[in-house]
């Protein structure tokens, strides 16, 4: 039998057929088999782990038999020693089984950094040092000296701290710093409608203190401190333009945007 006639004979025809047929279902079980080995279209939310330690983590019910590693630690005041205070997916997203949560907890202990040179420089490569260092800049007084705006010591509740010495991360320091003219004013700035962090950072550039601060009622939660704004603050940029330098602003926070106080309007 010639090929020609082969290639075109009814049992040529049947087995091509037939192994055209095998070859389909072959790949028909193999996707198959792939989506159930992966789970395909599967995929459950990750719950909110927030609060919890590991130990509480691991024995909740739950779907999707995820896996956890701490990643890192922070210290977070207001949360228990080994809780959860970040995760990675967020709370909510969607992913397949067996995926690995990782993890940040809270430290039993605050982190603590050395306090760098703070003395003999300017005031204002002091505050870039503490900044860098992970301090804050506390109270700002001023003492006479013939080096005006020279940091003179560094204290924490009236006690002086010297280069090197460890302290908890975020903590604050006071600076005495020198003056050698008589009393200095600076513009006040005006502190409506920015979160205390950042108004605290506009005072220290200003060599102003942060007075007494007064949340209103409808901050509740650590969380809404966070969020809230000034509203109002005293003295007022409307009735004082410059005030003398280590002066303290006292500062009323809100959550509540129609408390900021509008600019009068000229009338027509």
């Amino acid at each position: 039998m010639s090929l020609k006639q082969f290639l075109t004979s009814k049992t040529f025809l049947k087995h091509l057929i037939a192994a055209a047929i095998l070859v389909i279902l072959i790949l028909v079980i193999t996707m198959q088999g792939l989506k159930m080995y992966t789970h395909h279209g599967e995929a459950y939310p990750v719950p909110d782990f927030t609060g919890l330690n590991i130990a509480e983590i691991r024995t909740a019910p739950q779907q999707g038999n995820f896996k956890f590693e701490i990643v890192d630690s922070v210290y977070v005041n207001d949360a228990a020693p080994g809780a959860v205070v970040d995760q990675e997916p967020e709370p909510g997203f969607r992913v397949k089984q067996n995926r690995t949560v990782f993890l940040t907890v809270n430290s039993s202990e605050p982190e603590k950094v050395a306090l760098p040179k703070l003395t003999d420089i300017s005031f204002r490569q002091a505050q870039v040092f503490a900044e860098n260092s992970g301090i804050r800049i506390g109270i700002i007084s001023y003492e006479p000296s013939e080096f005006n705006d020279l940091v003179l010591r560094v204290e924490q509740d009236s006690t002086e701290l010297f280069p090197g010495e460890m302290l908890i991360k975020g903590s604050s320091v006071d600076l005495i710093v020198g003056r050698s003219r008589g009393n200095e004013a600076t513009p006040l700035p005006d502190l409506t409608g920015v979160t205390i962090n950042i108004a605290r950072n506009m005072l220290n550039s200003a060599m102003l203190n942060m007075g007494v601060v007064i949340y209103d009622k409808n901050i509740v939660t650590s969380n809404d401190s966070l969020n809230a704004f000034v509203w109002k603050q005293y003295p007022s940029t409307r009735n004082t333009m410059q005030i003398s330098l280590g002066s303290s602003v006292d500062l009323w926070l809100t959550t509540d945007s129609l408390k900021i106080e509008q600019p009068a309007q000229k009338p027509e």
